[in-house]
């Protein structure tokens, strides 16, 4: 649940998540009950690796993502405007303040982890820091502040996690075959697990892909509101977008595993079979629900 905060609810948008997190659930259900039935002897072990698994994901993958990236903590004597910035929209929206981190990268980036409250953090690049004004920094670290309240790290962690497990399940099916000779019963495991952990992987990818989308848009829309200046936000991301052309492939390159935690993706998705694989929605469709709230709030 989100924290209780003066963040505005997206109640079409909260709906279609919680639709797309009860439909992980349930295959996760159907996935392991499906691994009990075709491994009587050893459903404890599957159940006990599976726990395991998830602990250790949700327990250190915002830790390991943090590090990755390059995320320095952050004094308000080191980063005063950035501290600032920060400790006006906590106030604004009335939420506890996260650790504030920069990372030393030329890629205009932001980007927040943390399971909970007490652990979050939210790093901004110098890439960013040095391309855009200050309303339009305030939008993205809203935005961000917004993953933060709603615990969308937490959410995500979560919602991946049958795609880790299926992949995992699927080398252990294979090792323990290949290990016992692959003979009758062991045969058909051996074609089987691997099958039904492979659909289970892609339709969970899809879901996860899917409802990752829907949490962007809902932080995009989250954070016009609070800051009451939409125009400020779809400038950072026109901005950021068109700015990501100028930067090496290879820089590029090396972020792109970490889009899913990015404000902006570091390659965008333009055609819509690719656009269905993306972690955010096209620009395109960003920039239009921007555009509409600046109507509802009666600003050009």
């Amino acid at each position: 649940m989100a924290q209780r905060t003066r963040f505005a609810p997206d109640r079409g948008l909260t709906g279609r998540m919680v639709t797309t997190m009860f439909l992980i659930g349930l295959l996760y259900v159907v996935f392991v009950g499906a691994l009990m039935a075709l491994m009587p002897d050893a459903w404890l072990l599957v159940l006990l690796f599976a726990g395991g698994l998830f602990v250790a994901q949700f327990w250190f993958s915002d830790k390991i993502a943090a590090y990755s990236l390059g995320a320095r903590e952050v004094t308000p004597q080191q980063a005063p405007e950035l501290h600032g910035a920060v400790d006006r929209l906590c106030a604004l929206a009335d939420m506890e303040k996260p650790r504030v981190a920069i990372a030393d990268s030329d890629v205009p980036n932001a980007f927040a982890t943390g399971r909970n409250k007490r652990n979050s953090l939210v790093c901004v690049t110098t890439g960013l820091m040095r391309r855009v004004e200050r309303e339009e920094l305030e939008g993205v670290l809203a935005h961000e502040l917004s993953h933060v309240a709603h615990r969308d790290v937490a959410v995500m962690t979560i919602a991946s996690f049958l795609g880790v497990l299926a992949g995992t399940i699927t080398r252990f099916a294979l090792w323990s075959g290949l290990a016992r000779g692959g003979r009758g019963n062991n045969g058909a495991l051996l074609l089987l697990i691997p099958l039904i952990s492979a659909a289970v992987y892609v339709i969970s990818f899809l879901l996860t892909r899917l409802l990752s989308r829907y949490r962007e848009l809902s932080a995009d829309r989250a954070a016009a509101l609070l800051t009451g200046r939409p125009a400020a936000l779809a400038s950072a991301l026109t901005k950021i977008s068109g700015e990501m052309a100028r930067i090496p492939t290879r820089d590029l390159r090396r972020a792109e595993p970490f889009n899913a935690f990015f404000f902006a993706p570091a390659f965008s998705s333009r055609h819509s079979i690719e656009s269905v694989l993306s972690s955010h929605p096209p620009l395109e469709r960003r920039l239009d629900q921007l555009g509409r709230i600046s109507a509802e709030l009666g600003r050009p």
